[in-house]
């Protein structure tokens, strides 16, 4: 049966081709020559005479290709399910045997899983058959998606909506875990699951020892984190993830009285002071066991590391993850894959709506880092550099990497003052224009708000 023909035949007697549009129909769903034409003509004249459809003849007398088939029982639904089966059979079938001109019997389009088997061989690289046919199928699903209405009715929604509230109300629905900061959580509430945060910064100011310390503070609350550190080896960021452990714990404290952690850079260096390098094992000894949560670590240059989102996804599926950071996003291999829709940043685009998908579909908080550039070096009148929080126009990436992101933040440090701070620039929920200065004793695994009030004064023996 020519579902094609039917569809477009009952768009023509009921004068209804907007159904064609209700119902998700492409002209690339019907099978031949004939039937693309006349959907083509039926759509064009129902534009040009306010959704009206051309008669019969008409049809027939533009299109002598196609016939109208009037015989119609079955209902729009029924028709376009076939016809989006059928259309997607054919892609199927075209992607591993090719397409064949039924005229002349000779191969116009090769095969698709051919071509990335041959290049799989030739790279070594299996996965990308396995990528290839994880993002056909995903196509393959879309393409028989047919879409019938236009949306939710609050008849349809108030009964969902009254179980879900009382999920939320009972914490079954989504979580909320606590940023490391007192301030920030009464702006934003918290990092939400199913959202993502994106982490905006100048290179080598200290976006990654945010991430380490709003890794710390997840672990704390018994999350369970996965970290692909694209840049960053296991072993410093693992250094910095203790300094910043300790700090927080207050093991040490320093000649002014502030509690501070493991000096980080002895660590790297190997050089810890004897009494400093008991308490550095004695931590080491329970690293394992130091968190309530589960840390997941794929490091620059380790055999772990997974570059692509299909390997995220396949590692979130597990149900073992609530929180992914990426460092930086576009250590992703698929940030500069193919270019899917032939627009200039296209792979990176289609990167980001896919890691949001993902992030969704799997009720993790998602967090990215990416780099700023700023124009020229700002000083203030004592020639000291001062503290520039970087804003989205000042990041060189695709916008739809800034645009799925539930809050944008900004991130600078100044080393030698002492001091960082953090920035929204772009809140759903809250925050947007909220700025937060902090301590920032890097080497020490400090980063922190300010002592206010008593906590302030008792800090300096007032």
């Amino acid at each position: 049966m020519n579902y094609g023909t039917l569809l477009i035949s009952k768009a023509i007697e009921a004068s209804d081709p907007n159904a064609l549009l209700r119902f998700n129909i492409a002209e690339n769903d019907l099978p031949t020559q004939g039937e693309r034409k006349a959907f083509r003509y039926v759509m064009q004249y129902a534009e040009q005479h306010r959704g009206q459809a051309p008669t019969a003849e008409m049809v027939t007398n533009e299109v002598p290709d196609f016939q109208p088939d009037f015989n119609i029982e079955a209902s729009w639904d029924y028709l376009a399910q076939k016809l989006k089966n059928e259309a997607a059979e054919r892609e199927f079938i075209e992607a591993i045997n090719g397409k064949y001109d039924e005229a002349t019997g000779k191969q116009v389009k090769s095969s698709e899983l051919l071509q990335k088997f041959e290049e799989a061989q030739k790279t070594g690289n299996m996965e990308l058959v396995v990528e290839w046919l994880t993002e056909k199928a995903e196509s393959l699903k879309m393409r028989t998606s047919v879409r019938e209405t236009i949306g939710r009715t609050l008849t349809d929604i108030k009964e969902s909506f009254r179980d879900e509230y009382q999920k939320r109300e009972e914490g079954r629905s989504f979580r909320i875990y606590n940023t490391p900061f007192e301030s920030l959580n009464k702006e934003i509430t918290g990092w939400f699951t199913g959202d993502i945060y994106g982490i905006m910064g100048e290179s080598g100011r200290g976006k990654t020892y945010l991430i380490c310390l709003i890794l710390d503070s997840l672990l704390r609350q018994g999350a369970n984190c996965l970290v692909k550190s694209f840049e960053v080896k296991e072993y410093v960021f693992i250094a910095r993830l203790i300094s910043i452990a300790t700090a927080v714990d207050g093991l040490l404290i320093d000649k002014i009285g502030r509690k501070v952690g493991l000096p980080n850079k002895a660590i790297l260096a190997g050089k810890l002071e004897d009494v400093v390098r008991e308490k550095f094992f004695e931590v080491l000894d329970v690293l394992d066991s130091y968190y309530p949560g589960t840390l997941y670590f794929q490091g620059k240059s380790g055999s772990e590391l997974t570059r692509t989102l299909s390997d995220l996804e396949r590692e979130l599926s597990t149900g073992k993850i609530d929180a992914v950071f990426l460092d930086p996003f576009y250590g992703l291999a698929d940030v500069y894959g193919k270019n899917v829709n032939k627009t200039a940043g296209g792979a990176a685009e289609y990167a980001a709506t896919r890691f949001e998908n993902i992030v969704g579909d799997n009720d993790v908080v998602g967090f990215y880092t990416v780099q700023a550039s700023v124009d020229k070096k700002e000083v203030g009148e004592d020639g000291a550099r001062e503290l520039r929080i970087p804003t989205r126009d000042k990041v060189k990436t695709t916008s739809r990497l800034l645009d799925i992101a539930t809050n944008l933040i900004g991130f600078d440090s100044v080393a030698k003052e002492g001091i960082a701070g953090i920035g929204i620039e772009k809140g759903r929920n809250g925050g947007e224009d909220f700025t937060l200065e902090l301590m920032a004793l890097f080497d020490y695994g400090v980063l922190r708000e300010f002592p206010k009030g008593e906590s302030a004064a008792a800090q300096f023996d007032f």
